[in-house]
């Protein structure tokens, strides 16, 4: 996973509740093995049935062909725990999302995939979606996660809360395996103490031990 400390670029505004992951990847339609999530992601709103684009959906327009950050509102990445919904979001360069409240599962699959989550509330959540629809993706907004703001033109930066463990995720690098792999010493130690003490509870010994 590649580490995140800022994310800059177009933040694309899709100001509606209830966006979930069947169609952000609508995997019915994928006609292989390895999908092209790029493709697929929201296919059934971007395309008519017979594959041409719908041209004023928002994912069509130019400016947003090639977003950094999602803006939406309530409830999103509620439905299924499909992990293919971030994987389409990351797929054209989205690496932050800026929600009113997002679905707990989607919430993790986004940490798990170096995609930052941010939920943001009343007037402030409030100023940012007028900035991006005023901005129309003329201009970037930047994400830095490090000092926890969003700056961009219109306005003022606005903070937003991160636990100290995601950010920290976020940061390095690191899913839940690379979290446990950074104290593999200290596991390395105590599989060592707890062979030696109680041979009787392991069948056989770790070898890095």
């Amino acid at each position: 996973m590649q580490s995140l400390t800022q994310v800059i670029g177009v933040a694309v505004p899709m100001i509606e509740d209830d966006l979930n992951t069947d169609q952000m990847a609508p995997l019915q339609l994928a006609k292989g093995l390895k999908p092209d999530y790029a493709d697929l992601l929201f296919k059934r709103r971007r395309q008519n049935p017979d594959g041409s684009l719908i041209a004023d959906y928002v994912l069509n327009q130019p400016q947003f062909k090639a977003p950094s950050i999602l803006v939406a509102g309530l409830n999103f990445g509620c439905g299924s725990s499909r992990e293919s919904a971030v994987w389409c979001l990351y797929a054209i360069g989205i690496r932050c999302v800026i929600v009113r409240s997002i679905a707990d599962i989607f919430r993790e699959n986004c940490l798990q995939n170096g995609v930052l989550p941010i939920e943001l509330d009343g007037p402030a959540m409030d100023d940012l979606q007028r900035r991006v629809v005023a901005a129309n993706g003329a201009a970037p907004f930047t994400i830095s996660l490090e000092a926890q703001t969003i700056s961009g033109s219109g306005g003022d930066a606005l903070g937003f809360d991160v636990r100290a463990s995601d950010k920290l995720r976020l940061m390095e690098g690191l899913d839940e395996i690379g979290l446990t792999m950074k104290h593999d010493a200290e596991i390395c130690s105590w599989e060592a103490r707890t062979f030696a003490q109680t041979p009787w509870l392991q069948q056989a010994r770790d070898k890095r031990a």
